[in-house]
């Protein structure tokens, strides 16, 4: 089992940038995968970014060249650095990892709210 912490998000205007940050309680070198997803008011959530054990990444298209996320298996925490934020990027920004052992195991955290204004 896996406890995720987000923190980092807040009020923003467009333009500006934003880290955020998710805190495993254990090991993160271990977990297969870990990732961001984000959900606006009205609608489904959705993924934004994600990494591998092994550093592979993976970005949804409407943040490409924008955000990037990292990992660090020292301090067991991953981030997601959103540069050129728009007012669309509004939303609650939760922090996901899946472990793989006979089955897929997937952990959320709470979640931190990111609002970007015009």
């Amino acid at each position: 089992q896996v406890q995720l912490v987000e923190s980092g998000g807040g009020l923003v205007q467009a333009g500006g940038s934003l880290r955020l940050s998710c805190a495993a309680s254990r090991s993160i070198s271990s977990i297969d995968s870990m990732g961001w997803y984000r959900q606006a008011p009205g609608k489904q959530r959705e993924l934004v970014a994600s990494i591998t054990s092994g550093g592979s990444t993976n970005y949804a298209d409407f943040v490409k060249a924008r955000f990037t996320i990292s990992r660090d298996n020292a301090k067991n925490t991953i981030y997601l650095q959103m540069n050129s934020l728009k007012p669309e990027d509004t939303a609650i920004y939760y922090c996901n990892a899946v472990i793989i052992i006979l089955s897929r195991l997937t952990y959320w955290g709470q979640g931190t709210q990111v609002t970007v204004s015009s």
